[in-house]
């Protein structure tokens, strides 16, 4: 069999189990993002300034020099801003509306799920435009950009910091909780745009796939976990979400 012949194979496969499943978890990671004209920060070009964003991500950085760190996503707020959702993240709307049980999750901070109109949405690593007291843990929503520094609490006046995960924290237990229960009963999971680095989110996949989901993956290029997965895709997910979705019809 060809490829273009393995790929259309693979791409009706797909559509077979999304119109049967009855219960259906997405995972999107950066790929999805970077699609609207999010910056990754990784890799080649992945500086800020002179400063690289793993090391302006951490507690650390931000005791030392919180200035500094606010500074930084100011700017990512000041990037994230114009941006809209893609087609992909418009596809997973539809998906959302016809399918019973569903459950989105996502690595990404920048909101375009909810911009798209996604409502089952379990945010792993936080949203950029919420803020977080350092002192009495109050979470707010705050759209300004810039944010003026320093930002202090309207309740306790405590330090404001971005609700988002730094790299060397933990992630919300109760977000990650709700996260492995909607895995261990999909039937269906999509893992779209992931590098299958980052832990825990690299590994739901497999998680899913060995409590009886049929997984697919959709990326660029391959990962880690691509051969562990039944099916997996290649190419944007703007053009192969639309596609599945629009071709699946109406679910279970």
């Amino acid at each position: 069999m060809s490829r273009p012949e393995q790929v259309a194979k693979n791409m009706e496969m797909v559509r077979d189990k999304l119109r049967q499943a009855r219960r259906i978890v997405v995972l999107t990671g950066a790929g999805i993002s970077a699609e609207s004209g999010v910056p990754t920060f990784r890799g080649a070009g992945g500086l800020w300034r002179t400063y690289r964003a793993t090391d302006l991500a951490t507690p650390e950085a931000f005791a030392k020099d919180p200035q500094l760190v606010w500074e930084f996503y100011n700017y990512r707020r000041e990037v994230l801003h114009p941006l809209k959702p893609n087609d992909a993240h418009k596809a997973l709307v539809t998906l959302e509306q016809r399918c019973e049980h569903f459950v989105l999750l996502t690595q990404n901070i920048d909101g375009l799920h909810q911009a798209a109109g996604s409502r089952s949405v379990l945010e792993l690593h936080g949203n950029i435009w919420w803020v977080r007291c350092t002192r009495c843990g109050l979470k707010t929503e705050d759209r300004r950009v810039p944010i003026p520094f320093p930002p202090h609490c309207e309740a306790c006046g405590g330090m404001l910091r971005p609700d988002v995960v730094w790299f060397g924290e933990s992630l919300d237990a109760d977000v990650l909780q709700r996260a492995y229960t909607s895995l261990e009963h999909c039937d269906l999971m999509l893992v779209i745009g992931t590098s299958g680095v980052v832990q825990p989110a690299a590994s739901m996949g497999v998680y899913a796939q060995q409590h009886g989901a049929f997984v697919v993956e959709i990326n660029l290029e391959p990962t880690p976990y691509s051969r562990a997965f039944a099916v997996s895709l290649r190419g944007k997910a703007g053009e192969l979400v639309p596609r599945l979705v629009q071709d699946s019809g109406e679910l279970a």
